[in-house]
């Protein structure tokens, strides 16, 4: 392209990375939570980090599922997101899909009882995750 080895190496790398931001933002569109869900998702979030706290510390449950809620506190942790936080409602957007998305996965490999054990908040919360997630409590 431009005729020298480390530009061209820089230009596709950065191409690259653009791509693959790209795709995951497409990504986060269409799994996010629909009918006005995403609202309730960002409004549920301190309950919901509490809640996937006490699932990873639970020895009970099986380890790819430990292993998933690890990986999404260290995600969590992390101070880059897919889309920085100081953007307004979308800076925490990502956040609340990315968890949704864990959850879900979660909910159907440990079981709905697990999630309930462990839920930190009132039941309309929990009835609200529940929707979040697709399931019937």
């Amino acid at each position: 392209m431009t005729g020298t080895w480390g530009w061209d190496l820089l230009i596709g790398i950065a191409a690259a990375l653009l791509v693959t931001w790209l795709a995951l933002i497409a990504t986060l569109a269409i799994v996010r939570p629909r009918g006005g869900l995403l609202r309730e998702a960002l409004r549920l979030l301190p309950d919901v980090l509490r809640l996937v706290r006490r699932l990873a510390a639970d020895p009970v449950l099986p380890r790819g599922v430990r292993v998933r809620l690890a990986l999404l506190l260290a995600y969590l942790a992390f101070p880059l997101d897919l889309i920085p936080d100081f953007i307004p409602v979308l800076g925490y957007a990502d956040d609340a899909i990315i968890v949704t998305v864990v959850l879900r996965s979660v909910v159907r490999r440990a079981g709905l009882p697990a999630v309930r054990r462990h839920w930190p908040g009132t039941d309309d919360g929990f009835a609200a995750l529940c929707r979040l997630t697709g399931l019937t409590p």
